[in-house]
């Protein structure tokens, strides 16, 4: 019988779904699970035992391969060392040969001798150059990966204006089309930084804060619309003169 359990992916730092007939399995422990990269690490948050048993898509949720062995752990350690060195030289690469990119992150396959370099730029670049370096340097088959602002937010993670993780690193599993009529619809302050999230485009939590009523706000002011000033004044703290 599956229960279903939490797990933090420790590259990407994405919390999943995922279920096992592990019995012992716990929070904190490591495990293995599939990827398109071969395999990643992860390490459990939750466990929700057998209650999710009675729903009918448990079918869809992954399962883990394994608990992470003493080696996993070893391995996996290696290859983050690993992929900070490519990080590094591709890194020196660029600036050597002053190609007009952003380099974002490395991945290794572990099914494969092969690695991804992911990257931002403002227009359509000539990489071969690069490509051949990394080549020579790691015998290994080499993707370099262009991807947007917004999908460079999600793999980078970081804070919103709000002061919680971004959305689209947390739980966010597609980006979907941002307009400011979203945010027109809402009443909310146009001003772009009112309205931009950490990677410079519209806030995701525009399109679906939308379908539960939105964010009133006052014009003109961040305060919010809605609560009680005399309850408020109630509840309020006396002070001593």
């Amino acid at each position: 019988m599956f229960k279903v359990i939490t797990v933090k992916i420790e590259d990407r730092k994405d919390v999943l779904h995922f279920k096992t007939k592990e019995t012992e399995i716990k929070p904190n422990d490591h495990v293995i699970i599939k990827s398109l990269i071969g395999e990643e690490l992860g390490i459990v948050l939750k466990s929700f035992g057998n209650i999710f048993n009675q729903i009918k898509n448990i079918s869809c949720i992954p399962e883990i391969l394994r608990i992470a062995t003493d080696s996993d752990l070893e391995n996996f350690q290696k290859k983050t060392v690993e992929e900070q060195k490519a990080y590094d030289f591709c890194l020196k690469r660029i600036k050597d040969r002053e190609i007009p990119i952003k380099l974002i992150k490395v991945s290794f396959f572990t099914s494969e001798r092969k690695a991804i370099f992911y990257f931002s730029s403002e227009g359509r670049i000539d990489f071969r150059d690069l490509v051949k370096d990394l080549a020579k340097k790691f015998r290994m088959r080499i993707e370099m990966r262009q991807i947007g602002i917004r999908d460079e937010a999600k793999m980078i993670g970081g804070l919103g204006i709000c002061g919680r993780q971004l959305c689209c690193k947390v739980f966010l599993n597609s980006i979907e089309p941002i307009t400011l009529q979203m945010a027109r619809r809402q009443n909310l302050n146009m001003n772009p930084v009112k309205i931009s999230g950490q990677c410079g485009r519209l806030m995701c939590c525009l399109s679906y804060e939308e379908d539960m009523g939105g964010r009133i706000y006052i014009e003109d002011q961040d305060e919010l619309v809605g609560y009680n000033e005399e309850e408020e004044e109630e509840n309020a703290v006396p002070t001593i003169e």
